[in-house]
């Protein structure tokens, strides 16, 4: 099974399924000295976890990481860095009405067509579970940027109708913390954690946008072919699972405008080159500008509901599925690490790749 790994120079590769012994990844290209907070790397991986709210799944997985290789006296050594998850509650038998079923939308069907067998315990490979592991190595990621003072923030800014209509810039983001939607503005997240309960009580689900920005990126990553900083970025938010969508700067809305609406004038501020707009969303022909990287990311609603749906089995009749277990009614809120994971290690990746450009 191809496909488990991304980066070039910032290499990563995950590995376990959602209901096997453990999960966990090895990240190899870091560079050694990098003093390393496990304390950060287990507060990303606590924001993602299951079970932290009323409004996702009520799994409960303490997801405590364990560091086996790769660091010693609290820094890199250069080696590959690899980190182990336990898996701890893992209901099997929540799962035994699917063994030879096909839930719609999910990944049952096409996964047992392609290898000839699955994991219907939760998904196997297929599982959300699987990102908990990409969240570790964007937390050594995001290590790795601070020492160039690069600042990623994700965050949810649609749940189903409900759209934050303000821009990043008018709004704090370290808000988003506040609330277990991780919305931040207070009045919008309210609306969305109220409808994210109805789905849960219906049981159904919704889905939604998250909005990420990474600032002080600096100018000149990226490369202008097959390797566009943006086109990492799109690999990367949509290898995410229930991603449907990647857009970013001013995205579909710019298709609609004329080039001198959508054309960023530089300026000079100081010395130094910035554009007075930013549609371009931080990025032209591929490489970063300096400006803010700003893009969406648009979630499906989660495949697995409680709702009776037709569907089929392995023998191809047509059944009515009704599923039990613990599944998120709107998997946003556990996504906003996962995001800002994905878009520190394209960073990260993209930091070392740069250092070998110029002579």
């Amino acid at each position: 099974m191809p496909g488990n790994s991304f980066g070039q120079l910032f290499h990563i590769t995950t590995f376990g399924e959602s209901h096997g012994e453990m999960i966990g990844v090895v990240i190899d290209g870091c560079p050694a000295g990098l003093e390393i907070d496990v304390g950060f790397v287990q507060n990303e991986l606590d924001r993602r976890k299951p079970g932290q709210s009323s409004i996702t799944t009520q799994r409960k997985e303490s997801d405590m990481v364990k560091f086996v290789s790769g660091i010693f006296n609290g820094k890199t050594t250069g080696a590959p860095i690899a980190a182990i998850i336990p898996n701890e509650d893992h209901k099997e038998r929540d799962y035994e009405n699917l063994k030879d079923k096909y839930r719609p939308s999910h990944a049952d069907y096409s996964y047992e067509i392609k290898y000839g067998i699955r994991d219907h315990r939760g998904g196997g490979r297929s599982s959300a579970r699987e990102t908990a592991a990409r969240v570790i190595a964007g937390g050594i990621a995001k290590l790795l940027l601070k020492k160039y003072n690069v600042t990623i923030a994700a965050y949810v800014s649609g749940v189903g109708e409900i759209i934050l209509k303000k821009n990043y810039a008018e709004l704090n983001l370290k808000n988003a913390e506040k609330n277990i939607v991780r919305c931040p503005d207070e009045g919008t997240a309210k609306k969305m954690i109220k409808l994210i309960e109805a789905m849960r009580n219906e049981g159904d689900s919704v889905g939604g946008i998250i909005s990420c920005v990474i600032k002080n990126t600096p100018a000149g990553l990226g490369e202008p072919a097959f390797d566009k900083l943006h086109a990492d970025l799109g690999k990367a938010m949509l290898s995410i699972n229930a991603v449907h969508g990647f857009e970013y700067g001013s995205g579909f809305s710019g298709a609609v405008k004329k080039g001198s609406q959508n054309n960023d004038a530089f300026s000079n501020k100081k010395g130094k080159i910035i554009t007075k707009t930013n549609f371009s969303g931080g990025i032209q022909g591929g490489i970063s500008n300096g400006m803010d990287i700003y893009f969406n990311v648009a979630f499906k609603p989660v495949a697995t509901i409680r709702k009776a749906q037709k569907s089929v089995n392995r023998e191809k009749e047509n059944i009515i599925l009704e599923t039990t277990g613990r599944h998120d009614p709107c998997v946003l809120p556990r996504a906003v690490p996962i995001v800002e994971a994905m878009a520190a290690i394209v960073l990260a990746d993209h930091l070392l790749r740069n250092k070998n450009s110029k002579v």
